[in-house]
């Protein structure tokens, strides 16, 4: 598997494909779904469902897009009456991605893995902030942020996560995706959680261009591979066998 340590490369090619926007996403492409956790007061509540923020009139600032999970494990202990607890950490590496499509119809995909990082005045205007191994910080332990100024010129990003290390018990890790527009609008939570260990990769929500407008719409979908999680939602990057981007 060949994989460019610069994120323009991984632009160049993806820009070469000519596959449409399928629209569609769901198990006949390979994924499960699970209901996501979403307060009513973020807005989505279910799977599918979407809500649309309208443009402030001086355009978005930043979004900040930001990815949390639980590297601890709260266990009974068989002392008096169970009531004693003991926490154990898992070791997990999650890592926080995204697939993007600009206006123009460039297309890529930004993760750690790879050091495809992007770039915030640059194209895609969008950054990731690097790696973070263990998930022991407070709030978000990786984050993406997007460039608001730009939005006009990016047509949607769906976001992901996948699990680089460690065990893959999702009920566990609960992948915790924040999205915050720094307008004054109430940032979203979107918690996932599924009870199978056999995927190892979820696809977590998208943002959408309507008319400058962000559209999100939630997925907690699980696939086994970054290439079945394209097939499912339509981007037509080029990867090799084995799931990997060329």
């Amino acid at each position: 598997m060949v994989r460019s340590n610069h994120s323009g490369d991984s632009l160049s090619s993806a820009s070469k494909s000519t596959a449409d926007f399928s629209g569609k996403g769901g198990v006949g492409a390979g994924g499960i779904k699970e209901n996501n956790d979403v307060s009513p007061q973020d807005m989505l509540d279910n799977n599918g469902e979407s809500g649309l923020i309208s443009p402030p009139e001086n355009g978005f600032d930043n979004i900040h897009v930001g990815l949390a999970w639980n590297n601890v494990i709260v266990e009974k202990s068989s002392g008096f009456m169970g009531l004693i607890k003991k926490s154990t950490k898992q070791g997990v590496d999650l890592d926080l991605g995204c697939f993007f499509e600009l206006q123009n119809g460039t297309r890529g995909v930004l993760q750690p893995f790879g050091d495809l990082y992007g770039s915030l005045g640059n194209i895609p205007y969008i950054h990731h902030c690097g790696d973070e191994r263990t998930g022991d910080a407070d709030g978000d332990d990786e984050y993406l942020t997007i460039n608001g100024a730009k939005w006009p010129e990016i047509k949607r990003i769906m976001f992901y996560t996948y699990i680089y290390k460690g065990g893959n018990d999702w009920s566990q890790i609960r992948p915790d995706l924040n999205i915050d527009f720094k307008n004054g609008d109430t940032p979203i939570h979107i918690n996932s959680s599924l009870k199978t260990e056999d995927h190892t990769i979820c696809a977590l929500a998208s943002i959408k261009n309507v008319n400058n407008g962000i559209q999100v719409v939630t997925h907690g979908e699980y696939f086994m591979s970054q290439a079945a999680m394209d097939r499912a939602f339509g981007f037509g990057l080029e990867w090799d066998n084995d799931g990997g981007k060329d």
